[in-house]
């Protein structure tokens, strides 16, 4: 078995069970070192010794679960720091003992495809020419080719905001390796997600640093930032933030933002820096259509040297319909049964695979999942859900658990009512009615629903 794929399916399942800056702060760097076949150990390899320690106290099992799904065989998993002398002679023993298939992941490819750039922070493999462009996401492209064409000046700030696993984070990182690869060292990109932001501020102000955090930030020419919307309701990162956007605004330096939701929806957010974030120009990336969806997996099957039959990919495209990451995940597994495992894929065994990530990915909700998630969202206390306050802020989430619960949950109204401080059944049937009809009609509120839904299914 080839180690790439394994790990690389790993990932993928890995990926759909824990948050995205989690994945991305702790896992997206790792890769498999070693697999001794004869004693079914594994050995993973981690960026530094602090994500070692956090990996393997907190992702263990779920580790090691995933490895045994596929490999049976597998008794244990260890893990190493990469770059260490440990790492490089464990490495070095594998290539010797086992061949091309106990290669690792960093020895099969090329060092620039693999490393992140220490400079940017950008992943070099989120190219434009990677990006599979439809009518979901056409827009947001198109932005973003201005945007290299006249850094600075044209489309700035540019806001690209989607749900989760839409490929914000592609085509942004994607912008940021076009703009340092075509200006050369006259241009200077830094790729940073707001988890990394906040953590930087937090630690200047620990160690009176700020200085070093202003620097850092406002001595470039592109600031490509990630999920700007976790920073929301952090007044210290939001200060900081607001200082470093207008120093750079101010001197027609770029900056480039993705958010799982526009500005106006994203309730924690001051409105200076709301009103900032509006001045330039903001687009959305929305689900892929069915063509767009066969594209992708068509692309990644022959990035990956691979090949599956028309109906399969066919079959896949028309049963995933919402979530490019999860259908890429689902991909890798089936790549992985039909090659290694040596089973013959049919449209029965993709539903079967299809059935096992959903069964990972979602959970059964409850009417508390419905008013904790809600109220997380606009940011508001559950218990001002169900008490009787009629404030606008308060009203519109009250009619969005309403409507969740009747639509995700098929309860009664009755029922809904009483959950929500004892109201009339009406007063449920008039906020279902409401939300079902604003929401074929408004986009922004469809967004909104959206974007609860996922968290519920995930969370």
């Amino acid at each position: 078995m080839d180690s790439q794929h394994i790990w690389k399916t790993v990932l993928g399942e890995l990926e759909l069970q824990i948050s995205r800056p989690n994945f991305l702060t702790w896992l997206k760097q790792s890769e498999l070192v070693e697999r001794d076949e004869k004693n079914g150990v594994v050995l993973v390899g981690l960026p530094n010794h602090f994500a070692k320690d956090w990996v393997r106290s907190r992702y263990h099992k779920l580790i090691l679960g995933s490895l045994r799904n596929l490999d049976g065989s597998i008794r244990s998993v260890d893990y190493v720091v990469l770059h260490s002398q440990n790492a490089e002679v464990l490495k070095k023993r594998a290539e010797k003992n086992r061949g091309a298939a106990m290669v690792s992941f960093r020895a099969q490819e090329p060092l620039p495809q693999l490393h992140v750039d220490p400079q940017t922070n950008l992943n070099p493999r989120y190219t434009l020419e990677t990006f599979i462009v439809g009518g979901s996401n056409e827009l947001a492209h198109a932005a973003v080719q201005a945007v290299i064409g006249d850094v600075g000046t044209k489309y700035n700030p540019l806001f690209i905001y989607g749900g989760v696993g839409l490929g914000k984070t592609h085509l942004i990182q994607a912008a940021g390796n076009e703009i340092h690869a075509r200006y050369a060292k006259k241009v200077r990109v830094l790729y940073v997600t707001s988890e990394k932001f906040l953590s930087d501020v937090v630690w200047a102000l620990r160690n009176k640093r700020m200085d070093d955090v202003k620097s850092k930030y406002r001595d470039v020419d592109v600031l490509v930032i990630d999920d700007i919307q976790f920073i929301g309701g952090k007044a210290a990162t939001e200060q900081e933030f607001f200082y470093t956007f207008n120093t750079l605004y101010e001197h027609n330096k770029q900056i480039i933002m993705s958010s799982d939701r526009p500005p106006a929806a994203i309730p924690t957010l001051e409105e200076r820096l709301r009103s900032r974030f509006e001045g330039g120009m903001i687009v959305d990336v929305s689900y892929p259509d069915y063509e767009m969806r066969l594209a992708i997996l068509r692309t990644k099957i022959q990035q990956q040297n691979m090949s599956l039959d028309d109906d399969i990919l066919e079959h896949l495209a028309m049963k995933i319909q919402n979530n490019i990451r999860e259908l890429e995940g689902v991909l890798n597994k089936i790549l992985f049964t039909q090659q290694y495992k040596g089973e013959k894929m049919t449209t029965k065994k993709v539903d079967e695979v299809i059935q096992e990530v959903a069964q990972v990915t979602s959970k059964h909700v409850t009417v508390q999942d419905v008013l904790k998630i809600v109220a997380d969202f606009f940011n508001v206390a559950p218990q001002e859900l169900t008490n009787r306050s009629r404030k606008r802020e308060i009203v519109e989430p009250r009619q969005i658990c309403m409507y969740l619960m009747r639509d995700m949950l098929n309860l009664s109204y009755p029922h809904i009512g009483e959950k929500l401080g004892k109201r009339d059944h009406t007063t449920a049937i008039h906020a279902y009615e409401k939300i079902a009809r604003e929401a074929s009609r408004n986009p922004q509120l469809n967004q909104k629903l959206t974007l609860i839904r996922d968290r519920l299914q995930k969370s």
